[in-house]
């Protein structure tokens, strides 16, 4: 089969041919239809950029974590701060010298209220009787039971670093058992945080301190057990009788006071303890602890466990050894009494005026 030279035309044919062969172009270049692609980076800026992505991240997430971090911190000081509000900048609790650390342990409140708690000599021609007492001013003023100081011709007392002074009777109450002495010669005594018997609940634990069978500074823990227990005590000296062997309990006062063999007599529920408690006697309401209480701890400090004194310890029950007549062979049995703390601070200013003066 032959070619037909006209059937493939030559490339190299002129001007006419090609026009002939394809269309014209057209009168304007038709626009694009999306923006061009950027020129690429080079491999260099591109691994720069990447690299400082992650270390902006790591700068916002620190400086937000400071923020917070800053926030949390300022918050936890904030809750802290309300928490210790009983505290001073010396890190105490407020009103006592017991520190944060310590607060709430036996250890804690006896380590700050001993100084403030003394042991009470008073010595008649019936003989000697030794009780404890709680320092209420930096000048010397003591609280103590009546009993202990009754009839008494000469008292001493002797602080918990060992000195002691003179005292002599500011005022009595036989009414509230209660006694106003006054150390001579002596001052910048630490004096107790006195505290708020009206806040106390059974079962809140308690510290007491005192002077039982002389050991003075005797610490001992225990519950407040009941409130508001009738305690019938003799209102006047030398008027209790002891019963001697078989009697149902033991006095506090330690030595020849208050019934004549140191057995102080009282009252309660309708019994008699220590002997008898004759015809003239008072009634108060006193507050009840298993805190061990022995011969000597009268006109000691019953304490809460933020180092307040709530109460005057006043009188104990203990069984009685049926082979001799000594207190020291009976001990306490968990049945103690305490004058609250709001019955004498209200009592304060009848004792400096003499109270009674039935000394």
């Amino acid at each position: 089969m032959t070619e037909n030279p006209e059937q493939y035309p030559n490339p190299q044919q002129d001007d006419a041919y090609a026009a002939r062969s394809f269309p014209p172009p057209p009168a304007h270049q038709p626009s694009a239809a999306w923006p061009p692609p950027a020129p690429a980076a080079p491999a260099d800026h591109v691994t720069s950029r990447r690299a400082k992505r992650p270390i902006a991240l790591l700068a916002a997430v620190a400086i937000i974590a400071a923020v917070v971090g800053g926030g949390s911190a300022a918050l936890a000081e904030s809750l802290m701060d309300n928490g210790s509000n009983g505290a001073n900048p010396a890190g105490t609790v407020s009103g006592t010298t017991v520190s944060q650390s310590s607060k709430g342990t036996v250890s804690g409140v006896a380590q700050a209220v001993s100084p403030s708690i003394v042991e009470v000599k008073a010595t008649s021609t019936a003989g000697q009787s030794t009780g404890a007492g709680v320092i209420v001013t930096a000048a010397g003023e003591i609280v103590t039971n009546n009993h202990v100081i009754s009839g008494a011709d000469t008292v001493k007392v002797s602080l918990s670093d060992g000195k002691t002074y003179t005292a002599k009777v500011v005022g009595t109450d036989p009414g509230k058992d209660l006694a106003l002495i006054k150390v001579q010669g002596a001052s910048g005594l630490k004096p107790a945080s006195l505290g708020d018997s009206s806040n106390v609940a059974v079962g809140d634990q308690v510290v007491a301190i005192g002077s039982p069978e002389g050991l003075t500074g005797t610490v001992t823990s225990g519950i407040i057990s009941a409130l508001n227990r009738d305690v019938t005590v003799a209102k006047e000296e030398g008027q209790g009788q002891s019963q001697g062997q078989g009697q149902d309990g033991q006095g506090q006062g330690y030595g020849q006071q208050g019934g004549g063999d140191g057995n102080w007599p009282f009252q309660f529920g309708g019994r008699q303890f220590n002997g008898d408690t004759g015809n003239s006697t008072t009634t108060y309401k006193a507050l009840q602890t298993d805190a061990s209480l022995n011969p000597g701890n009268s006109g000691g400090a019953l304490i809460n466990m933020d180092g307040e004194i709530i109460g005057i310890n006043s009188a104990m029950y203990s069984a009685s050894s049926q082979s001799s007549d000594s207190s020291s062979d009976a001990g306490s049995v968990g049945l103690g009494f305490a004058i609250p703390i709001n019955t004498v601070k209200a009592d304060l200013a009848h004792l400096r005026a003499g109270g009674s003066n039935s000394n």
